[in-house]
């Protein structure tokens, strides 16, 4: 198989960073001078990113960071890409690598759950008295997800430490499996379910992207696909079968396109077709598709008259399923 001239970089490591700020202006000027493009966020924890770059951009990324005694072991999660899958290269300061904003924060070095490797993951899962639970957002739980998971319904990550202790009868006494993109919110996250009194808790080792890559695995139980922070948005799992999860928001049909509501004050992501985004002008609500900045609208250069022939329409058909 011929090998791709792009790659994709995905990683994480907590290390103590003694100055996030100075740290992230000089590594930004590095990523720069290397021809890279992506989002790295740093802070006094550690570093998490993705990039993206040619194999040779790439290679010379992780040689550099190896040989740096605060990442000698950072673990690179590796895809290979037909371009760039980011516009920019951003290097941001922040209090967290994941927002969680617990008023006693965890330390992974020091509390986290079991590390599973995806054959395990794989095997317990399948076991009586346990639990999957997914500690994603709601949109990447709608995109794909493991069969049988539990999807938390919350807005953002932070939120969830919250649905567990209001759905704590749904956990006690159960094996909790954890997963999530890449692994780091279940560093985190899994630890801190022990600090809360689940005893038995494990977490899926690099993530669903290492599931997906794992060659006795091969991603298996896994339906939809994986929702990423790039460009690509979308990237397959399960190598034996493929089963689509998503719905289109306006339909009900299966889709797995997403798009963001053209009201640029909301912004929400929304599963859509291109039939469905042209039908209802890309935006999630009337009151979005009405938005005086409405985004499709100016996209598309329509008129006063054009805008209420098109919701006229939609009225109607409304009126016709009612």
């Amino acid at each position: 198989m011929t090998e791709k001239a792009y790659r994709v970089l995905l990683y994480y490591h907590y290390v103590t960073i003694e100055n996030p700020e100075e740290f992230a202006k000089a590594h930004l000027k590095f990523c720069k001078e290397i021809g890279l493009k992506g989002r790295i966020l740093v802070a006094n924890e550690g570093i998490n990113g993705t990039v993206s770059g040619t194999v040779e951009q790439t290679n010379q990324y992780m040689e550099a960071m190896k040989n740096d005694p605060m990442f000698a072991d950072m673990v690179f999660k590796i895809d290979e890409s037909d371009g760039h899958a980011f516009k920019k290269m951003h290097v941001r300061p922040r209090p967290e690598l994941v927002t969680l904003r617990l008023e006693d924060d965890i330390n992974p070095k020091e509390l986290t759950g079991e590390y599973l490797e995806p054959k395990e993951f794989y095997k317990r899962m399948q076991e009586e008295n346990t639990i999957v639970l997914d500690v994603r957002n709601t949109y990447e739980y709608d995109l794909g997800h493991i069969r049988g998971a539990i999807r938390p319904d919350v807005e953002t990550f932070r939120d969830t430490p919250n649905w567990v202790r209001e759905n704590r009868e749904l956990l006690e006494g159960k094996r909790i499996l954890t997963y999530c993109t890449g692994g780091i919110r279940c560093e985190k996250f899994s630890g801190w379910l022990k600090r809360e009194g689940f005893e038995d808790v494990g977490q899926l080792h690099g993530g669903v992207v290492t599931y997906g890559k794992d060659p006795e695995v091969q991603g298996d139980l896994w339906d939809g696909q994986l929702y990423v922070f790039d460009e690509r948005i979308a990237v397959p799992v399960n190598r034996k079968e493929h089963v689509i999860v998503g719905k289109d928001y306006f339909t009900g049909e299966p889709c797995e396109r997403y798009v963001n509501c053209a009201n640029p004050e909301c912004n929400k992501q929304i599963l859509a077709s291109e039939e469905s985004e042209h039908k209802y002008m890309r935006s999630c609500s009337h009151e979005c598709r009405v938005h005086p900045r409405n985004r499709y609208v100016v996209e598309h250069g329509l008129n006063k008259e054009q805008v209420e022939e098109r919701l006229q329409k939609i009225e109607n058909e409304k009126s016709v399923q009612a």
